[in-house]
């Protein structure tokens, strides 16, 4: 099964050049993804001091720098906007790209950040409920065939609103993305384009995916129809020196917690030839797409430069003339 290779901001701290050579990288060398984060603080936080850019202002930016690649968000929280805030920006960013903007909702995670800018972080359940109405909300709002827009929901109305204009694409792609099989993977079967994981390895992968697989059979859906993708860390080195280097960040970034992150698997680390075999199960699993995630810059540009030396060969992956 061919799979594609998109990059992702994991946390939006820059500096501002970094992040602009890195969508224009995956622009010109044959990613086909290129997403943000949304987040306002850093996340997870070491202190929460770092700069981090908002997600929305960010994307747009990368529309006008870039002429092929999709571009989305893993993922936007349902509690940060209206929806029909989102529609609008995501419309405008349709406008912008050309017709190359996919939409991505979660039910949130970072409480701590939420706090700090005021938003209300109701319980897991109840921001569960949220995102199912906001995906139906998103769905009426992006409709070409929909000039105006009524739900009434417990969270969330919206009553005879326009998206006007609409968008360009006449299906803007919805993601939703999480791990949570009692909801979340019910509403990517109930509502979604598409369904990403993060920081998960291969195992932890095929069995999220058997369970939505499972969700689509429940909710009478082909589970074929819905793109399966995951995120991974970047921690790669082109050579021993930057192998090193890869690994002191990932050791700065992950190593000591004690908060359930640390036994996450889902990490390239080593060389680009390393890499080989854990991004073949993922193929082999049936991942749609493989996104490297990226913290916060400079990049290791060697180790980038590699990647897609030594993976889009082996992966079919052909870099655009």
């Amino acid at each position: 099964m061919a799979m594609t290779f998109g990059i992702h901001i994991g946390h939006m701290g820059g500096p501002l050049a970094e992040m602009r050579k890195l969508w224009t990288f995956a622009d010109e060398q044959g990613f086909d993804w290129f997403s943000v984060s949304d987040h306002f603080q850093e996340s997870p936080p070491q202190g929460g001091e770092l700069d981090c850019y908002e997600g929305i202002a960010t994307l747009s930016a990368a529309a006008m720098d870039t002429r092929r690649v999709r571009l989305g968000s893993m993922v936007y929280c349902v509690v940060y906007r209206n929806p029909g805030l989102l529609a609008k920006s995501l419309t405008t960013i349709d406008h912008l790209s050309d017709g190359r903007v996919d939409c991505a909702i979660g039910a949130g995670w970072h409480e701590i950040e939420a706090k700090a800018f005021g938003f209300d972080f109701p319980r897991i359940g109840i921001r569960e409920d949220m995102m199912e109405e906001y995906a139906q909300i998103l769905r009426l709002l992006f409709d070409p065939e929909q000039r105006r827009a009524s739900f009434q929901g417990q969270h969330f109305k919206v009553e005879n609103a326009p998206n006007n204009p609409k968008p360009l694409q006449p299906r803007i792609p919805l993601w939703i993305g999480g791990r949570g099989e009692k909801r979340t993977l019910r509403a990517a079967a109930k509502y979604a384009d598409g369904w990403n994981a993060a920081y998960v390895g291969p195992d932890e992968w095929r069995h999220k995916s058997q369970v939505l697989t499972q969700w689509c059979e429940t909710e009478k859906r082909d589970p074929k129809t819905i793109q399966r993708t995951v995120n991974l860390g970047f921690y790669l080195g082109a050579d021993a020196k930057g192998v090193a280097h890869g690994e002191a960040i990932y050791q700065r970034h992950w190593g000591g917690r004690t908060d359930g992150r640390e036994q996450r698997t889902g990490f390239l680390r080593g060389t680009a030839k390393d890499a080989l075999d854990m991004i073949g199960k993922f193929r082999d699993l049936g991942c749609t797409r493989l996104n490297i995630a990226f913290r916060e810059g400079p990049y290791d540009w060697d180790a980038l430069h590699a990647f897609a030396d030594t993976v889009f060969p082996a992966f079919g992956v052909k870099k655009p003339r």
